[in-house]
């Protein structure tokens, strides 16, 4: 086996793999498992998962490489495209449905160049005499110099008038269109409806050899300079398109084996926040829903264990059978274990400090790397090793460092800061009822009134900050069971696909988890100040 400082643990980010310099790591360390599976199904318009579940580094591994006949790439939706959807808005007087449109034409845009770049040798589809006009007029717009990122396509857009011109021309020249129309700038909405027709009607003449997918990343992380609201609508537009080109104009092109499809990555809060109908149906018969949790009796056999056994498995000579190498580096077991196990069960440590998100594990597995660094003849990591103040201290960083971002989503700074100051009015405690949480949250909002700040909306009342704790999975809730064990709820494992938002319960125990403890200094309890 490998000495641990020349283990490669890969990277937190996915969107890393996309370097040429470490597409190679990722397919060594990748498992080709039911979720790339069920990605390929041509009735999958959405991947779905909590931050760090792996939703990049399964598009990633989809661009990198042809799989079931399937070619992939993955588009990124950044600060600069929200602010030009922002002033489109306002130049245009926008409404939901044209953002949709626009999403549209932007998603044809970068599936035709998709498909042109991927097999447009192959199967000649510039023989098309429509989807030739289209590429043409494309061509001539952007100078042969069109970068397939959305940012290009969308300048395609807010130049309506030149676009639905160029199109025109160009359909006539083959012979598509009788005369060359004319187009007039105040009039946005029916350029751009102009432009949508003429992608679909050269889309749906060519005949693809393979099945394209294009995914759309990064709508997890709303830029600070974006307001909620603008960023919502954004995003709205662009599920709305990406559902209706997948169930209303994709599925009717006949012929060829390839078949075209949009897939949009996306967390299941925001998800739920976009308003689509029937939500439940969607998620069952149209998403891909990456679920990583497991049970402490059943965790050899889970994908969670098989994905980090993987990672460590391929790197020695000879290949280890399943759960040697984990075992070998890992050769203790965890602590306050009831259930007997054949094989050491330091697998459960981290599991019950991580929130069993692959980025967790991944994560814990670099710092015990780094802090083992001063012994380069080290073979395993200990228990010790685990225990290790300085190590806790930096992967609670981490984790708290998870929920600040996802906190930033909807909220400022500002907001940030009175979120972290309600825990010290727990004096420490990790473990609470109903009653002390109540007594610190009236704290809080006397704190927040000495400040003459403005309570975030998170904050309206007591019930409301509790599910919001229990959202973040900063808290889980404990009831009482009838032979007296306790039943512990957490959000991330009560959610399912029948429930994406579950509700945290009042009048009960709650406890902090335990990876955010040291960040947010509590499990020890301080004593109180005599008045």
């Amino acid at each position: 086996m490998k000495l641990v400082k020349d283990l490669e643990l890969g990277f937190a980010d996915a969107e890393n793999y996309k370097r040429r310099e470490n597409k190679a790591l990722l397919n060594r360390v990748f498992i080709r498992d039911t979720h790339l599976d069920n990605l390929c199904e041509p009735n999958i318009s959405f991947l779905i998962g909590e931050k760090g579940t792996g939703k990049t580094a399964y598009s990633i591994f989809l661009t990198n490489n042809d799989y079931k006949d399937t070619t992939s790439t993955t588009r990124y939706v950044r600060e600069t495209e929200y602010q030009k959807f922002i002033s489109l808005k306002r130049e245009k007087h926008l409404s939901l449905s044209d953002f949709s449109s626009i999403w549209k034409v932007i998603l044809y845009l970068l599936i035709s160049k998709q498909v042109l770049e991927k097999e447009g040798a192959i199967s000649k589809l510039l023989n098309y005499s429509k989807f030739n006009a289209l590429n043409a007029a494309i061509d001539e717009y952007y100078y042969s110099a069109f970068s397939p990122e959305i940012i290009q396509a969308l300048s395609f857009i807010q130049e309506s008038k030149l676009a639905a011109e160029l199109l025109s021309k160009h359909a006539n020249a083959k012979g598509e269109e009788r005369e060359v129309l004319t187009f007039s700038e105040s009039r946005f909405q029916i350029n751009l409806f102009y432009i949508q027709k003429q992608f679909e009607s050269a889309l749906s003449q060519i005949r693809l050899n393979q099945n394209h997918i294009l995914f759309i990343d990064g709508i997890d992380i709303r830029p600070s300079s974006i307001p909620y609201e603008e960023y919502l609508e954004c995003i709205k537009g662009l599920a709305n398109a990406v559902w209706e080109i997948n169930n209303d104009f994709f599925p009717t092109i006949r012929g060829g084996k390839g078949r075209m499809r949009a897939v949009l990555l996306i967390r299941p809060d925001i998800f739920e926040s976009i308003g689509l109908q029937n939500q439940n149906t969607k998620i069952r018969d149209n998403a891909v829903f990456l679920d990583w949790r497991t049970e402490y009796n059943a965790h050899r056999t889970s994908q969670l264990f098989e994905v980090v056994d993987h990672m460590l498995s391929v790197q020695q000579e000879p290949l280890p059978t399943k759960g040697e190498a984990w075992d070998y580096y890992f050769p203790w077991n965890s602590p306050n274990v009831f259930d007997q196990y054949s094989t050491p069960t330091s697998f459960i440590s981290f599991l019950r400090w991580s929130y069993y998100r692959p980025r967790d594990i991944v994560t814990m597995l670099e710092l015990l790397k780094n802090n083992a660094s001063s012994d380069p003849n080290k073979k395993t990591i200990t228990a010790d090793d685990f225990e290790n103040p300085h190590f806790q201290r930096e992967y609670s960083n981490y984790l708290l460092g998870e929920v600040k971002d996802h906190l930033s989503f909807y909220y400022g700074a500002d907001h940030y800061e009175i979120f972290l100051k309600f825990f010290e009015f727990l004096s420490g405690k990790d473990a609470f009822k109903y009653a002390v949480y109540l007594d610190a949250y009236s704290k809080l909002k006397a704190h927040i009134e000495s400040i003459s700040a403005v309570p975030p909306k998170f904050m309206s009342t007591a019930n409301d900050f509790l599910q919001f704790l229990f959202d973040l999975n900063v808290i889980c809730y404990i009831e009482q069971a009838e032979d007296h064990k306790p039943f512990i709820h957490w959000c991330f494992k009560d959610r399912s696909y029948a429930n994406i938002s579950p509700k945290v319960k009042t009048d009960v125990e709650y406890q902090i988890f335990y990876g955010l403890a040291k960040a947010l200094n509590v499990g020890k309890v301080f004593k109180q100040k005599r008045a």
